[in-house]
């Protein structure tokens, strides 16, 4: 006789699930057993911020199909997002394990949402029934599966379709999918022991609850270089934030900002907070939890704040400020040249689209979010 339910959502097959850790109970008396329902695989592989912002669309999809079993495919790196998001029940990294996954399990649906050629070749070896967003033709080339996926090709293709676009990147993945509106949030979920950490952290460096904490994140990510906000604005920022608004200042980085984070502290004096540019994904989150409004560029970090439940204050140079949605939590700065949202990986006007954004424009947005 059969002993294991296998239809069951937590059950592992190469080891025993949490439940019988737990307490030792078999499937047949087990009060936690749940047989899963629709299986619903997302192919959503980078970048971060892109796949922190598709978290959206999970409340969407669980909504619709309450009992569903979502599995998403990802690169490595983007694994620790995952960490403590109830929403998806199994996350498989871009390797041999989950490529065999793709092709041996079934789904009932199958999103990948992304217009690379990858993803889309991922999407086209995937076994489902339905199929929505992208994969590939037979001879390999891209190609949209209805015409919501379609505008959204069309805008990847064309500059002047996607300087003209005023939808959110989540209003239009949630047309392809074929969701009802509201758009869900990001989904970032931090364990006890991680708010914990970010507790320390602010007792460390004499953080009072009582005062308004104000984050700067520098970083720009690595594709279009005029994405960093300029140091002296920055400097500048820092310096009225803690004039005009006696507000505490968190500053944030990556590896790529340590020099530049050094200039900035260097520049702007010992009362900035430094959190730090070699932190794990993980450590960034919990540190990021202290803070009550984050001053960002089009980053991971704007949309880690935004899941975290912050108000945020979003600067805008080479890529669309509209696609970006800010769940009523934020401030579009846009830059105000007419080349704005041109995609380029580098530029040479002088000066620069981000350069065009003062520190004075970013202190009215901060005090209208205040």
């Amino acid at each position: 006789m059969e002993i294991i339910k296998r239809e069951c959502r937590f059950y592992r097959g190469d080891r025993p699930c949490r439940y019988h850790k737990a307490s030792g109970a078999k499937c047949a008396d087990c009060s936690e057993y749940a047989p899963a329902g629709r299986e619903i695989l997302v192919v959503k592989l980078d970048a971060l911020g892109d796949v922190l912002r598709t978290t959206a669309i999970l409340p969407g999809l669980k909504k619709r199909d309450p009992g569903a079993f979502i599995t998403w495919i990802t690169r490595a790196p983007a694994l620790p997002l995952f960490v403590g998001n109830d929403l998806v029940d199994r996350v498989l990294p871009l390797q041999p394990d989950g490529l065999v996954a793709l092709q041996v399990r079934e789904f009932d649906l199958a999103v990948n949402l992304d217009t690379s050629p990858l993803s889309a070749g991922l999407l086209s070896l995937a076994r489902a029934r339905e199929k929505v967003g992208f994969d590939l033709d037979e001879r390999g080339r891209v190609r949209p599966l209805g015409d919501a996926a379609r505008e959204l090709l069309e805008t990847s293709v064309f500059d002047d379709l996607k300087r003209a676009n005023r939808r959110t990147y989540q209003e239009i993945v949630s047309g392809i999918l074929g969701l009802e509106p509201p758009v869900g949030g990001v989904v970032l979920n931090l364990l006890p022991a991680e708010r914990e950490a970010g507790r320390i952290f602010a007792i460390r460096n004499g953080l009072d609850e009582c005062r308004l904490t104000v984050g700067v994140n520098t970083g720009g990510g690595g594709r279009w270089r005029y994405k960093r906000w300029t140091e002296t604005g920055t400097v500048e920022l820092i310096r009225r934030l803690r004039g005009e608004l006696d507000a505490q200042v968190v500053l944030f980085g990556g590896p790529e900002e340590e020099e530049r984070n050094a200039r900035i502290l260097e520049a702007a004096g010992p009362q900035v907070i430094d959190a730090g540019c070699r932190n794990s994904l993980r450590g960034f989150f919990s540190r990021l939890a202290q803070v009550d409004i984050l001053v960002a560029s089009d980053t991971m970090a704007l949309h880690a704040a935004l899941g975290l439940g912050k108000k945020v204050a979003a600067l805008f140079g080479p890529t669309s400020a509209w696609e970006i949605e800010l769940y009523g939590r934020g401030e579009r700065v846009v830059a105000p040249v007419p080349c704005q949202c041109c995609y380029l990986n580098d530029c040479e006007v002088s000066p620069n689209c981000m350069d065009s954004i003062t520190a004075e424009r970013v202190m009215e947005s901060l005090v209208r979010l205040l």
